[in-house]
């Protein structure tokens, strides 16, 4: 207790039973921690740092406060040189009604130390921020810039010190200035979700020439094939942490995540993209992204909706009007009729019917069912299944034309299948021409000379490059140069795939020819009636129906070379 150069203090605060004591003498103010009892700890260093405020001590060490608490040793530490003696009076007044009478020596050091009591420094709330003001009073001494500096740091400021502006403040240009600023932390940045199609854009016109506008392409759905990108998610950020004026670490707020929209048939690649599953249309529901392999009508398509084309399946629960299209890669469903315009799909599927017009085309890859046909164009790669009638229409199938319920009627038109044409009536009793030809498929004879065209091209790539081989392969490979080497080599590998590419159409002809002959046994059965007028060609062979037959079947006798009829 030598520093205190005074046997008694002039004020004391707290005690035992407090944890600790302030001791204000006229050299400073002395602070006591006592050791924790069963490691109680009556008191934080907030609590402290309010009582000195409310004493008048503005000025301290802060890491020696913060020492003294928590080393607990029992000894007196001074921690301040000066305090507002009139604020410590006016506290102990009003705490515990005792009236401090501060000694003459008191008075005059107090005065002695002006240059500390005329200084006033603000720290934010924050700690971001410090100002300092100069108070110039009569008689008053002016600080120096190493006084300033050094009630800066007794408050405990450590970062962000503005040079220029103490300068400023010693120079007297001012007499209130920021003397200290924190660097503020850069908070993370949310994560966000970029969509590669907007669906704002589906419905507008495609444009055509001359600022003109296609109506009947409406865009109604946006289509993407598998693999495609349908969204991109763009990652949060943690952020940069800043530092406040007191040398404390700001945390940064990091970013918000955002989880990625992936919903039906999507798959999710790289942690941050997500693709389509299967080709389909886009369709978002909340926040999820999908892909639907069907798209669903519900009135008609026609200027409201324009022309469908679709990679997937199409469900149209109204009708097609004429001049306007559908085309799809998988199956199309009519809950109406088609009237006059055009479908191509895999499977067509008709509930009420095609009323062609003369105009409109119904193509499928596989099969096509309709209610009726009339003046109507209909091509099928493997069957046609009409449920009533077929009136002055002309439909071709890969393999048969069945057209047995209802009245099962064929009247007009002309009518090709690749091996049987089945009906309960052909024709009618006014001789109506009608014309009805098995044994015989446009799309598999087209498809036919294709493949041998592309097999005869690849048997001269092949022969080329067996040739060139043969030639190569009788120099001595030592004396090759690097490049015939190289082309030697490219000769070697490219002779494989042309060679596997040969037995591929080799096998595919063989199929094609097996099923030439199964038309050859093409037939034509009728399970009521037939009248005149209906033509019937059969191979190269051809009958003209002269007199009404029931419950029969026509047929090729290849011994006789002609057409015969036969029970049904």
């Amino acid at each position: 207790m030598d520093e205190k150069n005074m046997d008694l203090p002039m004020a004391s605060v707290g005690g035992n039973e407090k944890g600790y004591l302030f001791e204000f003498f006229q050299k400073g103010v002395f602070f006591t921690v006592y050791p924790y009892v069963d490691t109680q700890i009556l008191f934080e260093l907030t609590d402290i740092q309010k009582s000195l405020k409310a004493y008048g001590v503005n000025v301290y060490e802060i890491e020696l406060l913060t020492k003294t608490i928590r080393e607990a040793a029992g000894v007196p530490v001074k921690i301040a040189d000066t305090f507002d003696e009139q604020m410590l009076s006016k506290m102990i007044l009003e705490t515990t009604g005792r009236e401090v009478k501060l000694p003459e020596a008191m008075v005059v050091a107090a005065k002695e130390n002006i240059v500390e009591s005329q200084v006033k420094i603000d720290i934010s709330k924050n700690k971001m921020e410090a100002s300092m003001r100069i108070e110039m009073k009569e008689n008053s001494k002016k600080p120096d810039k190493n006084m300033l500096l050094e009630i800066i740091q007794k408050a405990g400021i450590v970062f962000g010190i503005q040079m220029e502006a103490i300068d400023q403040l010693v120079l007297g240009t001012l007499t209130d200035a920021i003397i200290a600023v924190g660097n503020p932390p850069v908070n993370g940045i949310d994560a966000v979700i970029k969509k590669k199609n907007n669906m704002a854009d589906r419905g507008r016109p495609s444009d055509l020439e001359y600022s003109r506008v296609d109506y009947k392409n409406l865009n109604l759905f946006i289509v993407v094939k598998k693999g495609d990108i349908l969204a991109e998610r763009i990652p949060h950020t943690h952020g940069v942490p800043g530092m406040d004026i007191l040398g404390g670490v700001v945390p940064a707020k990091s970013g918000k995540p955002k989880p990625l929209p992936n919903g039906k048939n999507t798959k999710v690649v790289d942690e941050n993209i997500i693709v389509a599953d299967l080709d389909g249309q886009i369709v978002e529901n909340g926040n999820k992204i999908m892909v639907d392999p069907t798209i669903e009508i519900k009135g008609d398509v026609d200027l409201s909706t324009g022309n469908i084309d679709f990679n997937g399946s199409v469900l149209i629960k109204g009708s097609v009007q004429a001049g306007f299209a559908v085309r799809a890669d998988g199956d199309v469903e009519i809950r109406g009729t088609i009237s006059g315009g055009n479908v191509e799909a895999k499977n067509i599927i008709v509930f009420g019917g095609v009323q062609g017009m003369n105009r409109g085309v119904i193509t499928a890859q596989e099969d096509i069912r309709a209610t009726f046909a009339e003046n109507a164009q209909m091509v099928a790669g493997r069957d046609i299944y009409i449920g009533d009638v077929i009136l002055h229409s002309n439909l071709s199938a890969g393999r048969k034309i069945f057209v047995e319920e209802h009245r099962g009627l064929i009247n007009g038109g002309s009518l090709a299948a690749g091996e049987e044409i089945r009906a309960k009536c052909i024709g009618n009793p006014m001789n109506t021409a009608t014309k009805l030809e098995v044994g015989v498929n446009p799309m598999l004879r087209e498809k036919y000379q294709k493949v041998k065209l592309d097999m005869t091209n690849t048997k001269k790539q092949l022969d080329k490059v067996q040739k060139a081989l043969a030639v190569m392969q009788q120099v001595d490979k030592s004396k090759l140069s690097q490049d015939k080497k190289e082309k030697l080599a490219q000769l070697i590998q490219s002779q494989f795939p042309l060679a596997g590419k040969l037995q591929r159409y080799e096998d595919e002809l063989v199929t094609m020819q097996n099923a030439f002959e199964v038309m050859k046994s093409g037939k034509i059965r009728v399970m009521d009636k037939i009248y005149p007028g209906a033509k019937l060609v059969m191979g190269s062979l051809v009958k003209n129906i002269q007199n009404e037959a029931q419950h029969c079947v026509f047929y090729v006798d290849e011994e006789d070379a002609m057409i015969k009829t036969g029970a049904y």
